[in-house]
């Protein structure tokens, strides 16, 4: 893919800036030029918090921020990343077992992604390895998913160089999911590696979750995503992430049913009296919040589908609603440091017309708006002058996920 359909002509010059500084930085990585340069996207969820993970459905689209790579093949078997502002990622790829040492930090998800590919049947100890220098312009702890992009990056680096394309954009989300769950250590659903790896706006339905139902949707025009980093890092926040997922299953468990998916939603209310007491308040609400969502994705896709806008933003704003009140993850319980609820409350105020919503995994970072174009500027403007100028993003749909960009003639 030639850069200038990927970036667009209004950022040309800042795209041929940034191919220029990782040229450079690769040079200073290994004497040379690059072989090949590859873009791997940035993901926002518009709709379906937390259900991913329990066979739920979701609206996911990629977008305009991206891990930009210069890269180069190798001949010794070792895979080296070096990452602007990062600690450089080093080894071999006759070593790709999971280590506990590395949980939690980069080094887990590149070697885990190697480790995923040679789970699928691919000789990766007999492959070349290769160099890579990459710069961000997505920010990390704010819920657009720097990690699966940095994942789905290096799965489809081995995909270009040593695979030739035979992994599917389902095969490389499954492969970052692995790596992200089993070797980082974080218990996600399959969204973010799936919003990367495809590209795009689609609805996603994880009734099969390591098969996801992907339905492309139309864009919303005349209106502009913005994501606001209220604050806070996801660094300290797993065990929060992971016991939403775990009370969803504990519900299910009751049922004798594996994930909340399998469960119907008349069994789940008419078992109300028997539920209380086995699991807490607090996972009913969350259980209850899943069923909900569900058929809120899927009235946002069928609003989409027919053009309707009112539609489309009040199940939207009914979804923030519902993490606030049910799902329980725009603050961290306990603490009285709560950005995400004032970027919600000043939103409210501030749109007339538009949507919004707590983004991503919640308990600190982000909030998504959907903003009609009229009211774009006071609104960015307003939130920068609150949260920080480089702290409030617009963001475009990328249509392609993660690939490898030429630099054209």
């Amino acid at each position: 893919m030639d850069y200038r359909g990927l970036y667009g002509p209004e950022k040309a010059r800042e795209a041929e800036a940034r191919f220029r500084s990782v040229q450079e930085g690769y040079a200073a990585l290994r004497s040379g030029a690059p072989e090949k340069f590859f873009s791997s996207p940035g993901r926002t969820e518009i709709i379906g918090n937390h259900t991913d993970h329990n066979g739920g459905k979701v609206i996911v689209a990629a977008i305009d921020c991206d891990i930009l790579a210069a890269v180069g093949r190798r001949e010794d078997g070792v895979v080296e990343i070096c990452s602007k502002g990062f600690r450089p990622v080093r080894f071999r790829l006759s070593d790709t077992s999971p280590r506990r040492a590395e949980a939690g930090r980069s080094a887990s998800l590149a070697r885990g992604v190697a480790e995923g590919i040679r789970r699928k049947g691919y000789r990766v100890g007999k492959m070349g390895g290769f160099s890579a220098y990459t710069e961000s312009t997505v920010f990390r702890g704010a819920g657009v998913s720097s990690s699966a992009a940095f994942e789905i990056l290096v799965a489809e680096i081995f995909n270009v160089l040593f695979l030739d394309g035979a992994l599917s954009p389902a095969d490389k989300a499954e492969i970052g999911h692995f790596a992200e769950n089993v070797c980082f250590g974080k218990p996600c659903g399959l969204l973010d590696q799936s919003g990367v790896a495809f590209g795009g706006l689609n609805k996603m339905d994880f009734a099969d979750p390591a098969k996801p139902l992907v339905s492309p949707l139309p864009p919303l025009n005349g209106y502009s995503l913005v994501l606001v980093n209220a604050g806070g890092s996801h660094s300290a926040l797993t065990r929060y992430y992971a016991d939403i997922r775990r009370e969803m299953e504990e519900t299910a468990a009751f049922f004798g049913k594996r994930i909340l998916r399998e469960v119907r939603e008349e069994e789940f209310l008419d078992a109300l009296p028997d539920l209380k007491g086995k699991v807490s308040e607090r996972a009913i609400l969350r259980a209850a919040h899943f069923f909900a969502e569900n058929r809120r994705t899927d009235g946002a896709a069928d609003a989409l589908l027919r053009g309707d806008v009112s539609a489309f933003l009040r199940l939207l704003r009914e979804s923030g609603e519902s993490s606030q009140k049910y799902l329980q993850n725009c603050f961290v319980p306990g603490s009285d440091v709560q950005p995400v609820n004032l970027a919600l409350w000043l939103s409210s105020r501030l749109l007339k017309e538009g949507g919004y919503r707590l983004h991503g995994g919640g308990f600190a970072g982000t909030v998504l708006a959907c903003v009609r174009e009229e009211e774009r500027e006071g609104y960015v403007r307003e939130m920068s002058r609150v949260f920080g100028k480089e702290n409030v993003f617009r963001a475009r749909v990328r249509d392609s996920g993660t690939a490898e960009v030429g630099l054209g003639g």
